[in-house]
């Protein structure tokens, strides 16, 4: 089976993927790393997204962890995973939603993050789209942030080691960070995300924001 089938689907039962709760940046660094193990040929059409803007404060819906029907919450960022192997297919694979698994791309979008407009600009959403290879390439997280500051974990950790590089032991801001500049990838605010990966035959628009 091909990619180019309408069936097929990199992560065919999500009970497969590695998965620890308040570690979604690496649980979708082990996504790349299934694929690149599984399906390397569909790497450089995989992404891993972070959603966050300069307060740290951003509404999702539909999230495991959010209450009420809508299944809100306000998280400081979120990492979710995408496959886009043709200019009119994009999935999204994201572990902590309440949606199925994967989400074709423009309903995820709609579900998950909504409008910009109902909302205030402290609380809008940017996007860094990261090609998965340079996010196993550089990523790295010595789990800082999930500790008190007596040293006990927020949440327990992975069980396997801390994702490390040659060059870091701690690469999380860069990626959480939305500023132009810093960082790898490309970041977007949501319309621009939207109009670069949600390209139906009729349209082909879209440009990124920032570099």
């Amino acid at each position: 089976m091909s990619a180019n089938d309408a069936n097929f689907m990199l992560f065919p039962n999500i009970n497969d993927c590695s998965y620890v709760s308040c570690y979604c940046e690496e649980n979708v660094w082990k996504l790349c790393e299934q694929v690149k193990k599984t399906h390397p040929s569909e790497l450089p059409k995989c992404y891993a997204v972070f959603v966050s803007n300069e307060r740290r404060t951003v509404p999702l819906w539909r999230q495991k962890a959010g209450r009420g029907d809508e299944k809100l919450v306000i998280w400081d960022y979120h990492v979710f995973f995408m496959h886009n192997p043709s200019p009119n297919r994009c999935l999204v694979f994201d572990l902590d939603t309440t949606l199925p698994f994967p989400t074709y791309f423009h309903k995820y979008v709609t579900e998950t993050f909504r409008s910009d407009y109902a909302l205030t600009p402290e609380h809008h959403r940017f996007f860094r789209v990261i090609p998965a290879e340079k996010y196993l390439a550089e990523f790295s997280s010595d789990r800082r942030h999930m500790r008190r500051p007596d040293g006990s974990w927020i949440k327990p950790p992975p069980s396997y080691s801390p994702i490390q590089t040659a060059a870091s032991t701690h690469s999380l801001d860069d990626f959480i960070c939305m500023k132009p500049g810093r960082g790898p990838g490309a970041v977007y605010d949501l319309l621009h995300f939207v109009q670069q990966f949600y390209k139906p035959p009729d349209r082909n628009i879209g440009t990124k924001t920032q570099n």
